[in-house]
């Protein structure tokens, strides 16, 4: 028997001398097991025979398969030649090891197992906040090549989950949950976009019955994967509740020749029983332990696209810049519309050079004014992508990943290259090298527009390939230029992942500024990731997208939660609005050590039109609660909210950190002659009587400690 343990979470592993790994519990920690402990453990959840099934007991393994009596979705499943893969495991070892990473204490266990010709390591890792990263390698030391067509990580989930969350989604519409009861039978999420997709599940959950933001029992996976995947839950009637995911495979997609080896993505798994913000903290901590996570404040960034678009005046952008670096901004990208020929999005994608009819003197002119006002400099580019009206295609139409004579549909007047090609990597990794030494670029918004449709290489499925070569480009740069950041930017938020953040420094959440919509965009992506990581901009007043009108103090107070910049034309500000943006920018860069740090909570309002954001700080010395309406409500008297994760015994003084449009009618607590002060157990059991706000309207509250 093996156990791992860490953060209040525990994995016991039983490992049959043959055969696969079975797990007994995975769950709240319930300490070291001796041998007598594990034997009773064992006994205690032993399963007897189902009636009118198999005559003996079975084990639900980690991967689970028919010779085993598993009758669901299998873990492994493919050819050996013209043979079923139904491999028998036998001679099986086993090792678990405690890893010191930096400082980290994770506990690892590796279990390799051996069946004609074949063997499969299963490797668990149980990182200090509780996440368990799974993975599975398979090796051919046969004869013949193995065709895979499922390869998936699982894990037995509690008996008592009844419902499921996971995601769908749309363009400016991304990550919007859907719930259900849980089903009998195998029920399988499959994305066949070539990306992680707008609809993507992001997180697969199942739960106790009515669990919510703050209580409630789950067990939850991630895949960190940018390419085709399946998020799978198995509810049998004969067996425990299976819960997992995996890359989907298309037919002949992956074949592993005799020698060769094949790794499956990562899928990170997670239990709470503090419902979705427990399972959200367990990912943020989770991110924030990797050794690349960006540890130097996140900059101030204004992005050019809602500014000009493809409108590239220098003197206006000078204007821009000089603007921007005034009010605090600290860095500035330059988005689409600077390379050779593109004046609309119908050409040169793929053609990396700097248009000498716009920018005769390259983009020095430009970049020199931003550093002379002290800020960093960034670009925009879309590396993946190609239009047929380009010089590359002209050049190497032999390098697209769909081929144009089948009649492939084109999507934003573009098409994809094969980055698994040899000559394609070399190629990009030469040109976009040659943009970042030139310019000694700071970051690039790495974008990628499109699905991935009819994706083959030589008449062979391909998105897998190319999406692991995608990632050896963005290390590969990484590794050329230390220091460079990357955004990982695909219509918006259709690449958000812990896949491509392995290489990439955080996400553009959505193509929408509306904060409105925002509001639930980033609520959802930050149930997997930390609010530094989510791009996070003020608009313009109208929304490009929704055509949606809104006030700036409330477009600030949303993009305050996450990474601040801005995305607007702040030329055409009064004076009035660009002093107001730097009030919200400086409280920003004041709070950003708290809000890119501390524990994210969502409490219960009471009332359905409202929602809050409270980030409470590591040592529980600081909080910020943001208070939006979204709707009208039913109420006249607002609800008292409850601030959650503050000590009890410490004081707090409660304070508005940056001037809101609120209603004339302010509470007691804010209208008060001097600042409300407070217990954490008061504003924890009691709370805080906020505006009643009129629907777009919101209140960002200060709450420091006086202990």
């Amino acid at each position: 028997m093996h156990v791992l343990r860490a953060a209040g979470v525990g994995v016991v592993v039983a490992v049959p001398e043959h055969g696969l790994p079975e797990v007994v519990h995975w769950g709240r920690d319930i300490g070291p097991l001796d041998e007598a402990a594990a034997r009773h453990l064992l006994r205690a959840v032993a399963r007897p025979p189902s009636p009118s099934a198999l005559d003996a007991s079975w084990p639900l393994t980690l991967l689970p398969g028919e010779h085993d009596g598993w009758e669901g979705r299998p873990g492994l499943a493919g050819h050996v030649g013209r043979r079923a893969l139904l491999p028998h495991w036998r001679r099986t070892t086993a090792t678990t090891t405690d890893v010191d990473d930096e400082g980290s204490d994770e506990r690892h266990l590796r279990v390799t197992a051996e069946a004609d010709g074949l063997s499969v390591v299963i490797e668990l890792t149980l990182d200090p906040s509780g996440v368990l990263k799974v993975e599975h390698e398979l090796h051919n030391a046969g004869a013949e090549p193995v065709d895979l067509a499922l390869f998936e990580a699982t894990m037995p989930v509690g008996d008592l989950a009844t419902e499921v969350l996971d995601f769908t989604g749309r363009w400016t519409r991304e990550r919007a949950p859907q719930r259900r009861p849980l089903a009998q039978g195998s029920h399988a999420r499959e994305s066949r976009r070539g990306r992680t997709g707008h609809d993507s599940p992001l997180v697969l959950a199942l739960g106790t019955e009515g669990f919510g933001d703050t209580h409630g029992e789950l067990w939850a996976v991630h895949l960190a994967w940018s390419g085709d995947a399946v998020h799978r839950v198995d509810a049998l009637p004969e067996s425990s509740t299976v819960l997992g995911a995996g890359a989907l495979l298309r037919p002949g997609e992956i074949t592993v020749a005799p020698g060769e080896s094949f790794r499956t993505p990562a899928a990170m798994f997670v239990w709470s029983d503090e419902g979705l913000d427990g399972v959200g903290r367990r990912f943020h901590r989770f991110v924030r332990n990797r050794p690349q996570h960006p540890r130097r404040p996140r900059p101030v960034t204004l992005n050019t696209w809602e500014a000009v678009y493809f409108d590239h005046d220098l003197g206006k952008l000078h204007q821009l810049a000089r603007l921007a670096a005034d009010i605090g901004v600290e860095r500035f990208v330059l988005d689409d519309g600077w390379f050779l020929g593109r004046r609309d999005d119908t050409t040169s994608l793929g053609d990396w050079r700097v248009d000498p009819e716009v920018w005769p003197q390259g983009l020095h002119p430009l970049v020199d004014v931003v550093r002379e006002q002290g800020m960093e400099f960034g670009l925009w580019l879309e590396p993946e992508m190609v239009n047929l009206e380009s010089e590359l295609v002209r050049e190497h139409p032999e390098w697209l990943l769909q081929p144009i004579e089948n009649d492939v549909r084109t999507w934003r007047n573009q098409f994809v290259l094969d980055v698994s090609r040899p000559e394609v990597f070399d190629h990009l990794l030469a040109a976009i090298s040659a943009l970042v030494s030139e310019y000694r670029l700071d970051y690039i918004k790495w974008d990628q527009n499109r699905d991935l449709i009819e994706a083959v290489s030589a008449g062979r499925a391909n998105v897998h390939r190319h999406t692991e070569a995608v990632y050896r480009l963005l290390a590969a740069l990484k590794a050329r230029h230390p220091g460079l950041e990357i955004e990982s930017c695909a219509s918006g938020g259709a690449r958000v992942d812990l896949g491509v953040l392995e290489h990439t420094d955080r996400v553009w959440a959505s193509d929408t500024n509306d904060p409105v919509e925002r509001l639930a965009i980033q609520r959802w992506t930050e149930l997997l990731l930390p609010p530094e990581l989510i791009g996070t901009h003020v608009g313009p007043p109208v929304a490009h997208t929704t055509r949606r009108a809104t006030g700036l103090d409330f477009r600030t107070e949303v993009a305050l939660f996450g990474h601040f910049g801005i995305e607007w034309d702040i030329t055409t500000c009064t004076p009035a609005e660009l002093e107001q943006l730097r009030a919200g920018i400086a409280a920003y860069r004041r709070l950003r050590p708290l809000l890119h740090t501390g524990d994210v909570h969502h409490p219960p309002t009471g009332d359905a039109g409202t929602s809050a954001t409270v980030v409470v700080a590591p040592d529980g010395g600081q909080a910020v609660v943001g208070l939006a309406r979204s709707a009208s409500g039913l109420r006249a008297l607002p609800p008292l909210l409850r601030v959650p994760g503050l000590p009890a015994e410490r004081r707090y003084r409660v304070s508005v950190p940056f001037p809101s449009v609120l209603p004339h009618e302010l509470p007691p607590l804010l209208a008060a002659d001097g600042p409300v002060e407070m217990t954490g157990a008061a504003l924890g059991s009691v709370g805080l009587r906020l505006p009643l706000l009129h629907p777009a309207h919101g209140v960002v509250v200060e709450l420091t400690t006086l202990d």
